[in-house]
């Protein structure tokens, strides 16, 4: 763990719990309210990974520009962390826009999958907390 990045473990896990939360909230909803409603929490659920997967991927290239460029005077940051980082608003605001007006999906299933990353940030915050966040190296004290 010494040459991994801070955080990167806990980016990981909200990755991850962002998928099984959505699983699990699927699997939910289709018992709740059947195929259309489970359908609804998985797009709303993926659609809440893959927005926190373009943030993270942004905010990553955002510090590796201004890291590797510290003493410059003019900062380039790749085209494609801006596109990742704005168009994840466009395809959210798309997507949701195409299912809240043309009624295919139940609005309040892709809603709730929409909270899939907000709940695994809880929960991977609650395990950091309960194991004891950022461990001291082996010598240390």
């Amino acid at each position: 763990m010494g040459s991994e990045p801070f955080g990167s473990a806990a980016l990981r896990r909200i990755e991850w719990l962002t998928l099984a939360l959505g699983g699990a909230g699927t699997a939910w909803a289709g018992w709740r309210w059947g195929w259309r409603g489970s359908a609804g929490l998985a797009v709303g659920a993926m659609l809440s990974w893959v927005n926190f997967r373009w943030l993270k991927g942004s905010v990553q290239a955002f510090g590796r520009a201004a890291t590797a460029q510290a003493g410059s005077q003019d900062v380039r940051v790749p085209t494609s962390a801006y596109i990742k980082f704005f168009g994840r608003f466009a395809l959210l605001l798309g997507i949701l826009y195409v299912i809240l007006t043309r009624s295919w999906l139940p609005v309040i299933p892709v809603l709730a999958g929409l909270f899939a990353a907000a709940a695994a940030v809880v929960l991977a915050l609650v395990y950091e907390l309960v194991s004891g966040g950022v461990r001291q190296d082996a010598g240390g004290s």
